[in-house]
C-alpha cells in the first residue's frame, strides 16, 4: 500500500537507529521520578502547561514551522502532549505509583500497531507480532507483581494511565504522518499545542489558588527539587526524547518504532527504586529482560519476504538492463579468459541481431519487470532506495 505517495518502507531499523530508541527509553524512564518530584509542587494539570509553555514560546519566537499540514501539527500535540499527560499527571496525582505509572503507559506500544494496522493499513510481521506478544508478557508479568507487593492499584489510576498510553499513540500515528523533513521542529511546534487547553483546564479544576500557591513557594527545598524535575522534563525528556523520537518515527513504520517504548518501565522501575525508594526484586528484573527481548526480537533483522521480494528484483535489474559498450567488453573479456568464444555464447545468430539492435531491446521494456528502463534508471534505484528509507522521497 501506498501512503502520500510513498511506496511501503523496509521494516528494518539500523544499529544506530535502535541505539537512539534506547536513549529515548533511558531518558523517558528517568523522567518519571522527575514527574513525581514536579508533583510535590504543583497541581497535575497546570505543570502539564507549565511544561510546554517552557518550549512553546521561545519556538513560536524562533524556530521556523516545521513545513508539514497543520493538521498533522495539531493531531501530534493533541495526543502526544495534552491526551497523555493529562491522563498521566492526573493518575499520578491520584495515587499511581512511579514505577507502575511507566509500567502502564506503555501500552502505547500495541495501541499503537493496532492503531497502524487499522487506520494507516500497516502490515505487521510474524516477528513484529511475536516481539509484541513476549514484550507483553514481560510488561504483564511486571504489572501483577508490582500489583501483589503494593496490594493492588487502584483501578481509575490504572485506567488513567491507559488512556495516556492511547494519546501517546494517536501522536504516534500523527508524526509517522507527518514526515516532517525536520522533525526536531515538529516536536518544538507540537509543545504550542498543548498550554492554553491544559491551562484552561487547571484553573477549571484546580482552581487558580491552587496554581498561586505553587508558584509562591518555589524558594523551599520541595520547590527547588520541582524546579529541577521540571528542566529535566522540558531539556531532556519532551526536547532530546521527543525530538529522536519524532525523527526515528518519520524515518520507520510505527509498527517498527513503537515497540522500543516498552523498555521504559525497565528503566522507570529502576530509577524509582534508586531514587524514590520504591522497592524492587529479582523477579522485576526477570520480567524487565523478557522485555527487552521482545523488543530486540521484534525490531532487529529483515522479514523474509521483504528480503525476498527486494532481491530477486535487483538481480533481474542486473539481468535486463541493455548493455553498453563498457558491459560487452567485460562480458567478451570473461569469456575468453575462460576459454570461450565469446561470439559463440548465444550462437553464431547472436552477432547479427546485435548488431541490428534487435536482441537487447526484447528484454529492455518487458512490462512487470524491475529495472527493464535501461541502465541510467537502474543506476538510480539505490539513491531512491535511500531516500525512500529516509522518510524524504517524494515529499511535498
Amino acid at each position: 500500500m501506498v501512503l502520500n505517495g510513498l511506496p511501503p518502507q523496509d521494516q528494518h531499523v539500523p544499529t544506530r537507529d535502535r541505539l537512539l530508541a534506547c536513549l529515548v527509553a533511558v531518558t523517558w524512564g528517568l523522567n518519571f521520578p522527575a514527574i513525581h518530584v514536579a508533583l510535590e509542587q504543583f497541581p497535575p494539570f497546570f505543570l502539564v502547561a507549565l511544561r510546554f509553555a517552557l518550549i512553546a514560546v521561545p519556538t513560536v519566537l524562533f524556530v521556523r514551522p516545521p513545513g508539514v499540514p497543520w493538521r498533522w501539527v495539531l493531531g501530534y500535540g493533541a495526543g502526544f502532549g495534552v491526551l497523555q499527560f493529562l491522563f498521566l499527571y492526573a493518575a499520578m496525582a491520584a495515587g499511581m505509583p512511579t514505577g507502575l505509572a511507566s509500567l502502564v503507559l506503555q501500552s502505547s506500544a500495541p495501541f499503537t500497531v493496532l492503531l497502524a494496522g487499522v487506520l494507516l493499513r500497516e502490515r505487521l510481521t510474524g516477528r513484529q507480532g511475536l516481539g509484541v506478544a513476549v514484550a507483553l508478557v514481560g510488561l504483564g508479568g511486571i504489572a501483577v507483581h508490582r500489583a501483589e507487593v503494593d496490594g493492588g492499584a487502584l483501578l481509575l489510576p490504572v485506567l488513567l494511565t491507559l488512556c495516556g498510553g492511547l494519546g501517546w499513540a494517536l501522536g504516534n500515528l500523527c508524526t509517522r504522518q507527518a514526515r516532517a523533513p525536520r522533525p526536531f521542529a515538529l516536536t518544538l511546534w507540537m509543545s504550542v499545542v498543548p498550554p492554553l487547553p491544559m491551562l484552561g483546564v487547571s484553573l477549571a479544576v484546580e482552581g487558580p489558588d491552587a496554581v498561586g500557591r505553587s508558584l509562591t513557594t518555589l524558594g523551599t527545598t520541595t520547590g527547588l527539587l520541582a524546579l529541577a524535575g521540571l528542566a529535566f522534563t522540558v531539556l531532556v525528556a519532551t526536547l532530546l526524547g521527543s525530538g529522536v523520537w519524532g525523527a526515528l518515527m518519520s524515518r520507520h513504520p510505527s509498527s517498527t518504532v513503537a515497540p522500543f517504548s516498552m523498555l521504559v518501565p525497565v528503566v522507570g522501575i529502576g530509577s524509582a527504586w534508586l531514587l524514590l525508594g520504591e522497592p524492587t526484586t529479582g523477579t522485576e528484573l526477570a520480567w524487565g529482560a523478557l522485555v527487552v527481548g521482545g523488543v530486540l526480537l521484534g525490531s532487529t533483522g529483515r522479514s523474509a519476504g521483504a528480503a525476498q521480494r527486494r532481491e530477486p528484483g535487483r538481480d533481474r535489474a542486473r539481468q535486463e538492463a541493455p548493455d553498453d559498450g563498457g558491459q560487452q567488453a567485460d562480458h567478451q573479456h570473461e569469456a575468453t579468459a575462460d576459454g570461450l568464444d565469446p561470439q559463440g555464447l548465444q550462437g553464431e545468430e547472436r552477432q547479427p541481431g546485435h548488431q541490428d539492435g534487435q536482441a537487447e531491446p526484447e528484454q529492455d521494456d518487458e512490462p512487470g519487470r524491475l529495472g527493464g528502463t535501461g541502465l541510467g534508471h537502474r543506476d538510480s534505484l539505490p539513491r531512491l532506495d535511500r531516500e525512500v528509507g529516509a522518510g524524504k522521497a517524494l515529499h511535498p
